[in-house]
This record gives C-alpha cells, sequence and structure tokens, in this order.
C-alpha cells in the first residue's frame, strides 16, 4: 500500500542555478503521491504487479527535471516506466503547471537458492533545481519449485525446502501418490486446478510453521485475500485414499470437490485439523462420495458444504460457520445436505448417509436455517446431527436428532467485529462447552488436548 508522503517545508537561502529549467524560482517544490513504494512477497522467474507513483506540480508554472534515475541501475530487480518510456532513467522532463508524471514500478528477479525470503531494497532518484528527491523501493522476493502443466505420473514427495507455485493445472495421475510434507507452501495461479485421479496425502502438523497452506499465488494486497483467485482441488473418480493432515485451504473457487464413491472400504478423502475458508463457492463439495471430517473449520465460504447425490460422511467436532465480509456476502445456508442431483437430462437419486456429531452449523444474521436436507424418492436416506449446535428456524422433517440444540448462539469469541475479524474459538460462557459425545478422539484443531468426558463442541476445546 502506498503511503502519504508528509510536505517537507524548506527552510533557508537557496541559490538560483544560471541554468534554470522552469519560469520559477529555485524554491519551487514537486510533491510525491509516495515516499515509498512496497511489494509484498515476489517469486524468483515471474513479474509482479505494476505499481505507480505520481510526481506532482502544484506550482502555476512548469517545472523542469533533469533526470530521473533507478539508483541500482539496469542490473536492479525493479523495472522502471517513467512516463511512458522504459527505465532504468530518464532525462529533460517537464512538468507542466497543475499537472504530474507517472513512474510505473515492477519486480523481477532471477532464480537463486536461497530457501528463506530476502529483502529487496532500491530507490528513485528524482534531480531538478539542484536538489533531490527520493523514492524507496522495497520486496520481499522467494525462490520457489514451478510447475506448469505438470502430471505427476510416480510417487513423489514435496519436502519443505521453498515454495510450489503451479500455473496452468496439476494432475495426479492414477498410479501415482504425491505426498506433502509439513510446512509446505503451495501457491497456485488463477488458471491452475488441481486433479487428483491417484491419491494426494499432506502430512501437516499442529505448530504453524508446520501445517501446509494452500492459496492463491497473488500475495499483493487487496489480491491476497480474494475468493475465487484459484479454482480448488478436485478429487475425481478413480482416486482413492486422500488424506489431508493440518492444512490450511483459502480464496479457492470451488475449494475441495470429491467426485464418485471410494475405491475401497476408506473414505475417498479424510479431512483431519484442516481450515478450508473464503471459497468463493463451495469450501466443500462431495458428490455421490465418502468423506470424513475431524477437528476441521470450514468458515466464511459462498456455500460452506455442499453434499450432492447421497454418499456417505461423518463429519466430527467441526466448525461450520459463515458471516458477511467487504468481500463475500452470506446468502446460502452453511450445509445443504441432499440425495439427488442432475446429469441435465434426469433427475438422479443416491442412497446417503451423513453423520454431524459434536458439530456446529451458524452463521449471521439473514439465514434462518443454516442446514437445508433434501429428499427425493425412495433410496436409503439417513441425517444424523448427534450432540450439536443448529441454527434452524424451520426444522426439517427427514433428519434424526440426539441432543440437538436449535438456535443457540455458540458465542465465538470473534465474529466479524471489530470488521472482518474472525476466531472461532469459544467464549468461556459458550453453551457448546462440555456438552459433546465422547469419541475417542484426544486432540482439537490446534493439537491441544480434548478430555475423556464431556468435550466441547466444534473444532476448537477451550483451553
Amino acid at each position: 500500500m502506498l503511503k502519504t508522503l508528509p510536505f517537507w517545508i524548506f527552510t533557508g537561502i537557496v541559490l538560483i542555478s544560471c541554468q534554470k529549467q522552469s519560469g520559477l524560482n529555485g524554491n519551487a517544490l514537486l510533491f510525491l503521491s509516495a515516499d515509498t513504494v512496497s511489494f509484498d512477497t515476489v517469486f524468483t522467474s515471474t513479474a509482479t504487479v505494476t505499481q505507480q507513483v505520481r510526481i506532482i506540480n502544484n506550482n502555476n508554472e512548469g517545472i523542469g527535471i533533469s533526470s530521473i534515475s533507478l539508483a541500482g541501475g539496469s542490473g536492479s530487480p525493479f523495472i522502471l516506466n517513467i512516463d511512458g518510456s522504459p527505465g532504468p532513467d530518464a532525462s529533460n522532463l517537464n512538468i507542466p503547471a497543475d499537472d504530474s508524471l507517472i513512474i510505473f514500478v515492477t519486480v523481477f528477479l532471477k532464480p537463486g537458492t536461497s530457501p528463506n525470503p530476502f529483502l529487496l531494497q532500491d530507490s528513485i532518484r528524482i534531480s531538478y533545481n539542484g536538489r533531490e528527491q527520493y523514492i524507496q523501493l522495497t520486496a520481499w522476493g522467494q525462490n520457489a519449485h514451478f510447475l506448469k502443466n505438470q502430471t505427476i505420473r510416480v510417487n513423489t514427495s514435496w519436502p519443505n525446502d521453498i515454495p510450489y507455485v503451479i500455473y496452468g493445472s496439476l494432475i495426479i495421475d492414477s498410479a501415482a501418490t504425491l505426498t506433502v510434507q509439513a510446512g509446505v507452501h503451495i501457491y497456485i495461479h488463477a488458471d491452475a486446478p488441481i486433479f487428483v485421479d491417484g491419491s494426494l496425502q499432506m502430512t501437516g502438523d499442529s505448530l504453524a510453521s508446520q501445517r501446509i497452506y494452500v492459496t492463491g499465488d497473488r500475495l499483493d494486497q487487496p489480491y491476497a485475500v480474494y475468493p475465487g483467485s484459484w479454482p480448488g482441488i478436485y478429487f475425481r473418480k478413480p482416486s482413492k485414499n486422500n488424506i489431508l493432515n493440518y492444512a490450511v485451504i483459502e480464496n479457492g473457487n470451488h475449494s475441495i470437490v470429491a467426485e464418485g464413491p471410494g475405491q475401497d472400504p476408506n473414505p475417498k478423502l479424510t479431512l483431519n485439523q484442516c481450515v478450508i475458508n473464503n471459497s468463493l463457492g463451495e469450501g466443500l463439495l462431495g458428490i455421490q462420495t465418502s468423506i470424513r471430517a475431524v477437528n476441521c473449520l470450514i468458515s466464511n465460504c459462498g456455500q460452506n458444504i455442499v453434499i450432492g447425490l447421497g454418499g456417505a460422511y461423518q463429519f466430527e467436532y467441526c466448525t461450520v460457520a459463515s458471516y458477511s465480509t467487504e468481500l463475500l456476502f452470506h446468502q446460502q445456508p452453511v450445509l445443504t445436505v441432499s440425495n439427488s442431483g442432475s446429469d441435465g437430462s434426469q433427475l438422479l437419486v443416491g442412497d446417503l448417509n451423513a453423520d454431524f456429531i459434536n458439530c456446529i452449523f451458524w452463521g449471521s444474521d439473514g439465514i434462518l436455517d443454516e442446514a437445508e436436507v433434501i429428499k427425493q424418492g425412495n433410496t436409503a436416506f439417513k441425517v444424523l446431527f448427534d450432540h450439536s449446535i443448529l441454527k434452524q428456524q424451520n426444522y426439517p422433517d427427514n433428519i434424526d436428532s440426539i441432543s440437538l440444540w436449535l438456535n443457540t448462539n455458540p458465542q465465538f469469541q470473534a465474529a466479524g467485529t471489530p470488521a472482518n475479524t474472525f476466531n472461532f474459538h469459544l467464549e468461556a460462557s459458550s453453551p457448546a462447552a462440555d456438552h459433546g459425545a465422547n469419541l475417542g478422539i484426544s486432540v482439537d484443531l490446534d493439537g491441544n488436548h480434548r478430555p475423556v468426558n464431556l468435550p466441547d463442541l466444534g473444532c476448537y476445546e477451550r483451553q
């Protein structure tokens, strides 16, 4: 973000050059729209977005600029375009009265060997009327593995050395398993879905530095928090035995999609201690498949969980909640469960078995019913809410329940107040406290201990 430069007033005696470049005396000043241009993390081999800074002449006569130059010259990672002309320097420029000149700045880094982010600095020098002004340039550089339209055909492991950046698409072949080690960061371009026909294993751990992070590759503000900035991860019909542990998946379009039944008795997809957040569409979409999710937070998505065409689902200790933000309005229930679907020409139905145990389903005002449960035809149909909190004014007649608390605010620590601040840990006085069934699960989403008896509902145990 550009910062506004305070206007420094220079005092003292100023010598008048015999080669003045404007009709004004040497006291005439130019003003800068910013004194610093900063870039967030820049990956090597990729150019950044372009930022700009204006040199403004608020005087009533034109001012001549003897030179604008990049201190690092042509070897600098910063690239200038000065009033439409490529840098790194320009000379003998004139800014008319009440006008401005624009400098465009980008960054391009050559690949290196450092695994850690590194600071890049340079400056733009503006010389006029015998004085100089400077614009500071800063960026954080990061080396990365770049994968473009790649298919993984053999068992592969991604170590935690430098980030992975994906372009075009990534396909995991039906004969291959991709293992992502703890601490890996994966950044995905807007055109790059991940298709899993084999197996994806994410082996994160509870420490923040050991979780696995998946998000879009636009790290500059405000794009870094835009929902829908990358397509999603698609577990297709041949896929099997996918396990995601301590993964944080944010800003997708359809963040996780699983289609088709598992190829063996195991769930097609298992999510342990995962976060799915800020998805433009579905955070988790299951189509006639099998999913088990434990200690997961699915938050602030266009549609948090959507289940269609039946399947087998087990959600334990999950918090599923949505609130409107500046970028995404909460307009759909956080949970939609159906045994039906359409192929475009006919209605299809399938057997459905979905259990939600020790879970919380909640959202902001405006949506009265946070669960939509739809039954079609005469196939096997079971939806169970067991020891859970559900915001629901119109209670579905096609569900089963055990110890279901309706319309009981779970009291999250921060639900959009202050603006866009969210913390789905429970307040000490939460009605979700000590009301869970014993499922033999000893940790929560933070990796903290859960008691054997009287655990809390949702993904977080009060500490």
